[in-house]
């Protein structure tokens, strides 16, 4: 049909009112090799990422992570560590390979050659097979990079004593007040106060005495004979004045 000077019709731009719902295709001709995404792959996706986030909720229940207190930037006998996610960053940086003149060995040319074969595995091993046998070199190269960084995260949790370092960065409660007309309390100040702070609050030299679970004669005794950094015969007042020092330190705890 021709219509006008070089117009010519060769198709019907009609649109039909019906209206079709937009249905998966037929994977019946392909059993087992693929699925339509939605439902079926996306469910799948949502239970798997369900399970995980249960028993991910159940593991910091029961493990939580211990808190410290604030950063002392004049703390030099401080370790700081990084987050799990990155402790097998932090062991490879122990290695002779990795480290002080090889620093940026470990730091830049190793994790650059893991990541970056981990993003060429897709191209290194495009074959069809799906299954671990049939993908050689991507497998390979996962199972070595998994391996890898559960061998060197594990390094390096096992050397630290956990329960030790939350008892010794302990968060410090703020805004804690003293009675400072205590008798104890002028005890304190001769003694102790010089390393534990003003408030017990803790300083360079001393760990807080705020928050502590030590029994009164425990810290009788950690005063006269003394306790991990701390010399004895720090102490030298009399046994009377040594009751009214750890009366005032219990009181203060005791009035959290």
């Amino acid at each position: 049909m021709h219509r006008g000077k070089g117009m010519k019709f060769v198709g019907d731009s009609r649109i039909p009112l019906e209206k079709k719902s937009n249905l998966p295709k037929d994977y019946s001709e392909y059993p087992g090799r693929t699925e339509a995404f939605w439902p079926n792959f996306l469910l799948k996706e949502w239970l798997v990422g369900a399970v995980f986030l249960v028993g991910f909720l159940s593991l910091t229940l029961a493990h939580p992570s211990p808190l410290e207190g604030m950063a002392d930037p004049t703390s030099s006998g401080y370790i700081p560590l990084p987050d799990w996610y990155f402790l097998f960053l932090y062991e490879l940086l122990k290695y002779e390979f990795a480290s002080q003149d090889f620093i940026l060995m470990g730091i830049l040319v190793l994790p650059g050659i893991a990541f970056g074969a981990l993003l060429l595995a897709p191209f290194l091993d495009n074959g069809p097979g799906r299954r671990p046998h049939q993908r050689p070199i991507a497998v390979g190269m996962m199972v070595l990079a998994l391996a890898s960084v559960i061998w060197l995260t594990y390094e390096s949790a096992a050397k630290v004593d956990w329960e030790a370092r939350a008892e010794a960065n302990k968060p410090i409660p703020q805004g804690q007040e003293v009675d400072t007309e205590d008798p104890g309390y002028a005890i304190y100040e001769n003694s102790c106060l010089s390393c534990h702070g003003e408030t017990l609050q803790g300083g360079a030299a001393g760990p807080p005495l705020v928050g502590t679970d030590k029994s009164a004669e425990e810290i009788a005794k950690i005063a006269v004979e003394g306790i991990g950094s701390m010399p004895p015969e720090q102490f030298k007042g009399t046994e009377e004045e040594l009751k009214q020092l750890v009366d005032f330190i219990v009181s203060v705890n005791e009035s959290q």
